[in-house]
Order: C-alpha cells, then structure tokens, then sequence
C-alpha cells in the first residue's frame, strides 16, 4: 500500500500555493492526490489511512469546488531542507516513525511468548500450558506466518517441547523482500534461509535484520517496517520463541486466521494443569529449590519452571523460563504485568 507516498506527493503540491492563483492550483493538486489513491486502491483496501484519505479528498473537493474532471499535475519538488519533518521526508519502512506522524502519539505493543512444554503467554496476558504435538500457528496475519513443531519430551509423556520454529516475514513492496527464518534443536542460525541477514535489496531491506545475541543459542530479529522485535532462544532440549508487536500489525488478521495461539491460546482440548501428577522424573520440592535460584517470584514462570523440570527431569528449563522472563522484562509495553500469578 503506498497512500504515504500519496500523502506526501500532495503534501509537496500545496505547501506553498498562495495567492488568487492558489485556488485552481489547489484543485489541480486535489485531482492529483485522488488518482493517486484510485491507482493504489487494491493494495489500500484494509488500510485505514487510505480511507481517510479517500473520505477527505471528498470533503475538501465539495469545500473548494473542485471538478472531479480536469487536468492533473504532478508534484511540486520537495523544499529544500531545513524544513519539519512531513510525509514528504517520512521513512515508510520505519512504522514508529510513521504512525507518530500519522496518529500524533505512539503505536501500542502487545507481548507473546511460547516456551518449555510448551507454555503460551498470549497477546491478551493469558496463560496456558498446551500438549500440542505437531505443528502449530503462533501467528498468522497480514505481516507474519509463525510456526511452532513440538515433540514429546520425554518418552510416554503428554508433555512436548518445541522442537522447531519457522516465521515467515512476508514480502512488502516498498521495503522488504519475503525473507523466511528457521531454527531447530542445536541449529539457532544468525541469518535467514537464503543466507541474508536483512530484508533485502529494496531501499528499506535494513528495516528488517537478524542480529546474533550468544552464538547458537540466541538470536534477535527486528523488524523495524512493522515496529515489531522477535527473540528465538534455545535452552536444554528446547526452543522458545517471544514477540514485540504493535498492536496494528498484531490485530491485521480476517476471520478464516483463527487459529493463532498468540491470539486465542491453546485450544481447550490441548490445555493442561500445571500441577504436576503422578511421579515425576525429578520430585516436586528439588524443582522448585532449582527454579527459585532463577525465578524468585513464584508467578506463573516460576509454575511452569517446575512443571517443565518435573516432567522432563531436566534442569535446563530452568533457564527456558529464565530467559521467557527476561524477554517479557524487555518487551511487555506495561512493566506492571510482568507477573502473572494464578
């Protein structure tokens, strides 16, 4: 969708019109910007800027007398800076950025994490430990496709583990070249599938990178076009996946996307109790003396530390549980539901 170069082309146009001359001038430009919008309108159809620009070149047409025929023209060059930041001067694969100017405030971010068992933290704060086996949507929207594989942990157990995960960044016209990341058990890799570490040759590739935070075991990725940051760790024999999404890019979903566990969690039927019965392979009281040393605060990480120690009698959960905090401390907009207690 490219309504921002629409905007700022008309911007450009009537930023200095002055004068008796201003007003066919100003029509010729509202002309302009209108077929501007019509030839991006089957890229714009869900975006809500281009509608209000449709609604608004409408009104300012009636306001001003405007004939809907009539010559066009095109933009008046950029003045010469220094000037305030526009839209004529505005990154469009720089989406914070963007959506201030936009909206006048910040974008809003949501936070979703999966690890161990595999638990699930939704976008919505919500907590669920899942017995999902195979393969698995963490997201589906508009600018993301995340997929999580999980395995049994342990033979003859309910529990799985993620084994491994696969996000698709889809392509986007303007700034980035679909660019498909994949990590698995012992093969965390620092770049992409086709061996890039950003979003390509277009002007804005490097609003998308992969940045390597402990070699193999955890990698950064951010996605600057769509104000979104993903972590990929592996801990143990596990790997886990957490996100920092703006809310615009988060909610970009139809009906038919609706089975996200991101989104909804995990289906009623994959939900399991996080209170370990029968015997486990580690008892009860040594998990949590080893998940106290890394979760001091025995909130639903804590829990979940050790269920995923009990379960698999392995005390790398500990630090899968460590690190999901760590990433909620970093990327969860309001710091106050860090913990969750249920």
């Amino acid at each position: 969708c490219k309504i921002l170069r629409c905007n700022s082309e008309y911007v450009a146009a009537t930023l200095h019109l002055r004068g008796p001359e201003r007003g066919s001038a100003f029509c010729t430009a509202l002309r302009s910007y209108s077929l501007c919008t019509r030839r991006t309108a089957r890229t714009c159809r869900g975006d809500l800027a281009f509608h209000s620009a449709v609604h608004g070149i409408e009104d300012l047409m009636i306001q001003h007398n405007c004939s809907k025929e009539g010559p066009t023209a095109p933009p008046r060059p950029r003045p010469p800076a220094p000037n305030p930041p526009g839209f004529e001067s505005l990154d469009i694969c720089d989406y914070e950025r963007s959506f201030l100017y936009k909206h006048g405030r910040p974008p809003g971010f949501q936070h979703c994490a999966a690890f161990g068992d595999p638990h699930i933290r939704t976008f919505h704060d919500d907590f669920h430990t899942c017995r999902v086996e195979g393969s698995w949507p963490l997201l589906d929207n508009d600018y993301l496709f995340v997929q999580a594989t999980s395995s049994p942990v342990a033979k003859g157990s309910n529990a799985t583990v993620t084994s491994k995960l696969t996000i698709i960044f889809k392509n986007m016209k303007e700034c980035i070249d679909q660019k498909v990341y994949q990590a698995e058990l012992d093969n965390v890799p620092a770049a992409f599938q086709d061996g890039s570490v950003n979003g390509g040759a277009r002007p804005g590739g490097s609003s998308l990178a992969i940045r390597e935070r402990i070699p193999g075991r955890h990698v950064e990725i951010r996605a600057g076009y769509i104000g979104t940051t993903i972590a990929v760790r592996q801990a143990g024999r596990q790997l886990s996946f957490s996100i920092r999404a703006a809310e615009e890019v988060a909610g970009a979903f139809t009906e038919e996307q609706d089975l996200q566990l991101c989104v909804g969690g995990c289906p009623r039927s994959q939900r399991m109790s996080r209170s370990p019965r029968g015997r486990g392979r580690v008892p009860a009281e040594t998990a949590r003396a080893l998940c106290r040393e890394m979760l001091p605060v025995e909130d639903v990480y804590f829990q979940s530390c050790v269920f995923d120690v009990v379960t698999s009698g392995d005390a790398n959960f500990t630090m899968a549980a460590h690190g999901a905090l760590e990433d909620a401390r970093l990327f969860l907009p309001d710091a106050e539901k860090l913990h969750i207690f249920q």
